[in-house]
């Protein structure tokens, strides 16, 4: 189970962070991601981050790229994305990702989503 949260209603230049806490998977060795779908659109990876290596690779899309940093912590079996200078199209219903797979294709398991609402 993942379980986001998080989310809120901000204005354009603000910053969110995001958790989503998990429970019945083995987190240390799952990548996790950070998925977004606004409204009108498809899904898409926003981040996401290995199970293993010093430091962990990660990867972004290009629109959040030197704004949003998603993070781990395996004690917690947690996924963070710490979102800063937040822009009205990052409007989104943000959903974690566990399992992603080589070349950071989605995984299996999915949170419920939270909803980031960024007001200009």
């Amino acid at each position: 189970q993942l379980q986001a949260s998080g989310g809120g209603l901000v204005q354009a230049g603000g910053s969110l962070r995001l958790s989503c806490a998990t429970s019945g998977i083995i987190f240390g060795v799952n990548a996790m991601g950070w998925y977004r779908q606004g409204p009108g659109k498809q899904r898409e990876l926003v981040a996401g981050i290995t199970s293993g290596g010093t430091p962990y690779a990660t990867t972004y899309a290009d629109s959040v790229k030197g704004r949003f940093t998603i993070s781990r912590d395996n004690a917690k079996s947690t996924v963070y994305l710490r979102m800063n200078s937040l822009k009205p199209e990052d409007t989104a219903v943000y959903y974690c990702n566990a399992g992603l797979r080589l070349g950071w294709v989605m995984g299996p398991h999915w949170g419920q989503g939270t909803q980031v609402t960024v007001s200009s």
